[in-house]
């Protein structure tokens, strides 16, 4: 009998332990979050074919200035798609795109502190107002942006490669990571 006690605790600790736990308290990898803008390259000529644009890099822009890494994706990258984030806690996100990036070493191949990178720099503004959304008790809230913008601009005065832009709606909205919001024709 004295056994059978020292056993049954253990046991009915762990029944109410598991009991208590509820499935909201982890957030399934599967629960959408904060969705990212998805950006379609397409080719000027012929607007219903995608077109690669080689040799990319993606740099965030912050008050102005260039943040000194690229996006992790798009360092000298190949596609014909974007998928970038947009800020929660402003409602314009930038980023410079660089096409054909080369790197510049200035003649000193042993020194990378000196090096720039070359190639046609375009800039993107995204403007947008941002809505809070609860997903659960476990995920918390997630961002969804309303009445999206994207602007293109020149940057080193040498044309802009991405010649136009398309959103897939009428007050474009980012709330999911399943549709193209905008198609970019270059």
């Amino acid at each position: 009998m004295k056994y059978f006690k020292v056993l049954i605790i253990p046991i009915l600790l762990i029944a109410a332990l598991s009991i208590s736990c509820e499935r909201d308290d982890i957030c399934p990898n599967a629960t959408a979050t904060t969705p990212r803008l998805i950006i379609d390259l397409l080719d000027a000529s012929n607007p219903d074919v995608a077109k690669n644009v080689f040799d990319l890099i993606v740099v965030g822009v912050e008050n102005d200035m260039l943040l000194e890494d690229p996006v992790p994706e798009y360092v000298f990258t190949d596609t014909d798609n974007l998928v970038l984030p947009l800020k929660t806690t402003d409602n314009t996100t930038e980023y410079i795109l660089i096409k054909e990036a080369t790197t510049n070493d200035n003649g000193t191949p042993d020194d990378t502190t000196d090096d720039t990178t070359d190639g046609n720099y375009d800039r993107i503004i995204i403007n947008y107002s941002r809505e809070q959304v609860f997903v659960s008790r476990a995920c918390g809230f997630k961002t969804i942006f309303k009445n999206v913008t994207l602007t293109i601009e020149d940057v080193n005065n040498d044309g802009r490669w991405m010649l136009s832009r398309e959103p897939l709606t009428d007050n474009q909205s980012v709330e999911d990571e399943t549709t193209t919001h905008f198609n970019v024709s270059h």
